[in-house]
């Protein structure tokens, strides 16, 4: 254990040897960067060139400090990193030199001890000179040791506070990309429910509503028949009519939301969509506790209209579905053995973008052509 921190205060050292270094040149570059950024042509070569020296700062900080940064700043932001770095790097350089004086004065004093000559120039041993010098000096030089060392303590806080500041968004970019985000995830949620209003109308529209207009044919045919056979034939249609408009009603409550996911949770719901499904659907559900009723939701609603995107236009054989939870993300995968080629800007698939969007989530597929077509998302849960 030992070994590993002497090795990294060597490094650490070197790093901010070579930081020393390089603040001679960044403080003649800002120099240089704040008068050339007066002619507005120049700008982008100033930038360009902040970036480069920023990025090199980076590199040593991550390599030597063991200080990783975030790129994600902007050029003006990494030209006054610099401005304010080559200072700190001055004084850092500064503290070597102090050191390197220090060094020489000590060899020098030693050789002064070992040839009998007098310490700083003064009286020989064992004539005038007292006889407190020389442990006195020692101490002096353990203190300037110690100072140094704590210095270069400092200096590298100072690194990595001044990283810290300038790499990566402000605290004002960050709440102002957060506003974007929240109001981008707004629009998703306006627009995930005008599509699920949609999807209802039309469900409604081209299935029940067609089954009742049937019912209603059928029953004024009955009553207009002259015929009692034919009148019996007519109202036993209608009653299979009436069966048929029922299934339909209550396949469509169970799009709009399944009772199972309030009685028994994801995972009774699944199970129930596995046994309603036209195809085999295995279903592996990994989830030791339910997470919160607004993400089973989602994730109810990711697999039960990938499920029936597959049966529609995938032409697969099986589906499988998996439940799992790494985390505070909830991931569902829905994958088919289909000919692939599912378009993720599709209406049903952005449809279901949107949906996991609106909740923080991340949303993928991968179908290429041939297949298999694998739908992903990840949910945040609490």
């Amino acid at each position: 254990m030992p070994t590993v921190d002497v090795r990294r205060a060597m490094r650490v050292t070197a790093g901010l040897a070579l930081g020393g270094l390089s603040a001679f040149a960044e403080a003649v570059f800002v120099i240089v960067a704040t008068l050339a950024l007066a002619v507005p042509a120049a700008r982008p070569a100033v930038f360009g060139a902040t970036r480069w020296f920023a990025e090199r700062d980076r590199s040593r900080l991550r390599r030597y400090l063991d200080y990783p940064t975030s790129d994600d700043y902007r050029d003006s932001r990494a030209l006054r990193y610099l401005g304010t770095r080559s200072v700190v790097g001055g004084l850092g350089a500064g503290i070597f030199v102090l050191i390197a004086l220090g060094v020489a004065a000590a060899g020098i004093m030693v050789w002064q001890l070992i040839s009998g000559h007098p310490l700083g120039g003064g009286d020989p041993i064992g004539e005038d000179q007292d006889w407190y010098d020389a442990p006195g000096l020692l101490l002096i030089g353990v203190l300037l040791v110690f100072l140094a060392v704590q210095g270069l303590i400092g200096v590298v806080a100072l690194e990595r506070r001044l990283a810290h500041h300038f790499f990566g968004p402000t605290k004002q970019e960050r709440l102002q990309r957060r506003v974007d985000a929240l109001t981008h995830s707004r629009a998703e949620v306006v627009e995930a429910v005008n599509d699920e209003r949609r999807r209802i109308e039309r469900d409604l529209h081209d299935g029940v509503q067609q089954r009742i207009v049937s019912l209603g044919m059928l029953l004024g045919r009955a009553r207009r028949a002259k015929d009692p056979e034919r009148a019996e034939a007519l109202l036993r249609q209608a009653h299979e009519e009436t069966q048929l408009a029922l299934q339909e009603l209550r396949d469509v409550a169970w799009r709009v939301y399944p009772i199972a996911l309030d009685e028994g949770g994801l995972g009774t719901a699944l199970e129930a969509l596995a046994e309603r499904s036209s195809l085999p659907v295995g279903l592996s559900y990994a989830l030791d506790e339910r997470v919160d009723p607004a993400t089973e939701t989602v994730a109810y609603f990711v697999a039960s209209e990938a499920v029936t995107n597959a049966i529609k236009h995938a032409a697969a054989s099986r589906i499988d579905i998996a439940v799992g939870r790494t985390g505070r993300m909830l991931t569902v995968t829905i994958s088919d053995d289909g000919v692939g080629g599912a378009r993720p800007d599709g209406n049903g698939l952005s449809g279901l973008a949107r949906r996991v969007g609106a909740a923080d989530g991340v949303f993928t597929v991968d179908s290429p052509a041939g297949g298999p077509t694998v739908v992903r998302a990840e949910l945040p849960c609490a």
